[in-house]
C-alpha cells in the first residue's frame, strides 16, 4: 500500500463499516491484561481515563461495569465509536467520545490514566511518534499512569494490512523516557478470533510528579 495514497481515516472507517467485532484480530471479550494492570497500580474508579484507539473495544463496557465514572474513548473512526455507542445504549452518555487521530486531538483537561492497546505501533515515522508524544506530554497529568501495548519483536509485521513498528522493552523505554518513567514491561500472547497468536509488549509507565504539560491547555 503506497504511503502517498494511504488515508488512515478512510482505511479504518472501511474496516469498521465492513467487519464485525469478531472479524478483527484485536477483538477481546475480556481485556484482562489492561484491567489487571489498572488494579495492580491502584487506579480508582473516579480516575479520569482515556482509551486511545478504543474504537468499539469492550474495555469501556468493563470499566463502566466496575463503576468507572470519567471515561473518554478516542478513535479515528467515527463508525467504530458509533458501534460502541449503539452497544452501550443509554450508558454511552456517561462516556466522552472523541473522533480524531491520536496525533491530532484536543481534550478538555488532563487524564490520570492514558491507555493505548495497539495504536502506537501503527506510528511508523519519527514525526508521527513525536506528535503522539506531544499529546501524551500535554494531556497525561503529573503522576499519571500510562499503559501502552504494541506488538513485540516477536509479533506480526503487519496488522489490518498495514505495516507496524514492533517494539522491544529497550526501545519502548527509550521512546518514552522524556515523558514517563518505566515501571515494568511484560509480553503477552493474544489469541485472535481466528485462533492465531500475536505477541504483545505491555508496558506501564508513570509520569513524574511536578512535570507540567508540554503546552498549556486552553
Amino acid at each position: 500500500m503506497s504511503s502517498a495514497t494511504f488515508n488512515p481515516k478512510t482505511h479504518w472507517e472501511s474496516i469498521y463499516t465492513n467487519k464485525g467485532p469478531q472479524d478483527v484480530s484485536w477483538f477481546q471479550a475480556m481485556p484482562k491484561v489492561s484491567l489487571d494492570l489498572f488494579a495492580e497500580y491502584g487506579v480508582r474508579s473516579d480516575a479520569r481515563l482515556i482509551d486511545i484507539g478504543g474504537g468499539d473495544s469492550l474495555l469501556v463496557d468493563h470499566l463502566l461495569d466496575r463503576g468507572f465514572s470519567d471515561l473518554t474513548v478516542l478513535d479515528i473512526s467515527g463508525k467504530a465509536l458509533e458501534k460502541a455507542q449503539q452497544r452501550l445504549g443509554d450508558r454511552a452518555k456517561d462516556v466522552e467520545w472523541i473522533e480524531a487521530s491520536a496525533t491530532d486531538f484536543e481534550a478538555k483537561g488532563l487524564f490520570d490514566v492514558w491507555h493505548d492497546r495497539a495504536v502506537f505501533h501503527f506510528l511508523t515515522t519519527d514525526q508521527e511518534v513525536e506528535l503522539y508524544l506531544e499529546k501524551l506530554s500535554k494531556y497525561l497529568a503529573p503522576g499519571g499512569l500510562l499503559i501502552l501495548a504494541t506488538f513485540s519483536e516477536n509479533g506480526p509485521e503487519k496488522c489490518s494490512g498495514i505495516p507496524v513498528h514492533r517494539y522491544s522493552e529497550t526501545e519502548m523505554t527509550a521512546r518514552l523516557e522524556r515523558v514517563c518513567n518505566k515501571i515494568k514491561c511484560i509480553t503477552v500472547d493474544h489469541e485472535t478470533p481466528a485462533q492465531k497468536i500475536q505477541n504483545f509488549l505491555f508496558c506501564a509507565f508513570r509520569k513524574p510528579e511536578g512535570v507540567p504539560p508540554a503546552k498549556k491547555i486552553q
